[in-house]
């Protein structure tokens, strides 16, 4: 750029692309998240990358990470922070806590809001509250509220809040969220279900938080008193794992044991267009049976076939005492389609795969439409189980979170 005004125009450019992308993958749905996406600009909060990557839609801009190497603060993508607003649907004058900072998405609430509203941000990483702050004050949001504090208790001196937006991983919902929320106020979560995690939008109804709308999310876990480590059981040293949410498998050199066995394969004869989403497939599979993982890979273990390139990404499994499937697809002949299937090991694998074969010809002829999808509801955890709506439920140490079917012929 040869000066600040070509900074500026170019900048300007990039939000008007960034805009037309994400309308074109329905992340963005109302005008006025897309003139909140259009006033703030997002290269003032993503100093570190260049300004072309601060505009990418499916681009995040890692802020910090652990010793480790793992990110622990993220600016999110474009299209998952457009998405979560639509969700919210924010309207002016409404009072918002986002839990999780990096200062973009809080100004975008901040215009959403407008002069009448108010917007509170923590976070639990003082670094990443100064950084939010002086992002704001810079980009000409001094009045959004930027707080050092575990979210887990929430922001009681601002509540009550008419909607919360949670911009890291859950795995539960604490007691203070649900009682800062006013009644028929809206959360919007990345909430964690075995595994899978799902951008909810939950409205506060009677003693309940009940779904209104959810998508397939990723996030960086929520750190703190709510933190919930996930399992790594190892089925071949570093190359090869289960990635499990809830409990791990009884035997696990068992499980290591079966991916010595010769792999078993089956197909469903259900396809997929190339572009069309199936993650509502993958939650099907995770609440209709009892033990439930995501099978990671390093490339090394693809590369010598112990397992398919699928695993590189995270394939949802099933898995019983001795055995574990997980779900493939294939190219469907010539065409921009594919089918789905199932890889399988272990001395029974002929069953499970045949079982996990079965849920998916299920969930295609009876939960494939939008209006059949999964509903989510979350109640208190001391709620009976005659009270439960009918579906699977995780109970967790704040909440029973209920995953329904409707509509199974």
């Amino acid at each position: 750029m040869n000066s600040t005004s070509d900074l500026i125009d170019r900048a300007r450019q990039l939000r008007e692309e960034m805009i037309g992308e994400l309308r074109r993958l329905s992340a963005l749905r109302t005008d006025r998240v897309a003139d909140a996406f259009r006033a703030v600009p997002r290269h003032l909060f993503a100093p570190e990358s260049p300004l072309e990557s601060a505009y990418d839609p499916d681009r995040s801009v890692v802020v910090k990470r652990d010793t480790g190497g793992a990110a622990t603060s993220t600016v999110s993508a474009p299209a998952i922070q457009a998405t979560m607003l639509e969700q919210a649907d924010i309207e002016p004058g409404t009072r918002v806590l986002e839990i999780g900072s990096g200062g973009y998405n809080a100004a975008l609430i901040a215009e959403l809001v407008g002069t009448r509203g108010h917007v509170v941000t923590v976070d639990i990483d003082p670094d990443v509250v100064a950084r939010t702050r002086r992002f704001l004050d810079e980009a000409g949001y001094p009045g959004v509220r930027a707080v050092h504090a575990d979210a887990e208790h929430g922001v009681p001196h601002e509540a009550p809040f008419d909607r919360i937006i949670v911009t890291v991983g859950a795995w539960d919902i604490p007691p203070t969220w649900w009682n800062q929320l006013v009644e028929d106020g809206l959360m919007v979560l990345p909430l964690r279900l075995r595994g899978l995690t799902r951008s909810v939008s939950l409205r506060k109804v009677d003693g309940a938080l009940v779904d209104r709308d959810h998508h397939q999310a990723g996030f960086v876990a929520i750190q703190g008193a709510g933190a919930h480590d996930e399992v790594f059981v190892p089925l071949a040293g570093d190359e090869v794992g289960l990635r499990v949410d809830d409990a791990p498998p009884a035997d696990p050199a068992a499980l290591a044991a079966a991916l010595a066995r010769p792999r078993v394969e089956q197909w469903s004869g259900v396809e997929i267009a190339g572009t069309e989403p199936f993650d509502g497939l993958d939650l099907y599979l995770a609440t209709h049976t009892a033990h439930f993982g995501i099978l990671m890979a390093l490339q090394s273990a693809v590369d010598r076939r112990l397992v398919s390139r699928w695993a590189r990404w995270g394939a949802p499994t099933c898995f019983s005492d001795q055995e574990f499937a997980y779900r493939v697809t294939r190219r469907a002949g010539d065409s921009d389609r594919a089918e789905l299937g199932v890889f399988a090991h272990g001395p029974d694998a002929d069953a499970l795969a045949r079982e996990v074969t079965a849920l998916i010809r299920t969930w295609d002829r009876d939960h494939r439409l939008a209006d059949r999808r999964a509903r989510i509801t979350v109640l208190p955890a001391g709620t009976p189980d005659a009270a439960l709506p009918a579906g699977f439920a995780l109970t967790r140490k704040h909440t029973r979170i209920v995953v329904s079917w409707p509509g199974a012929t």
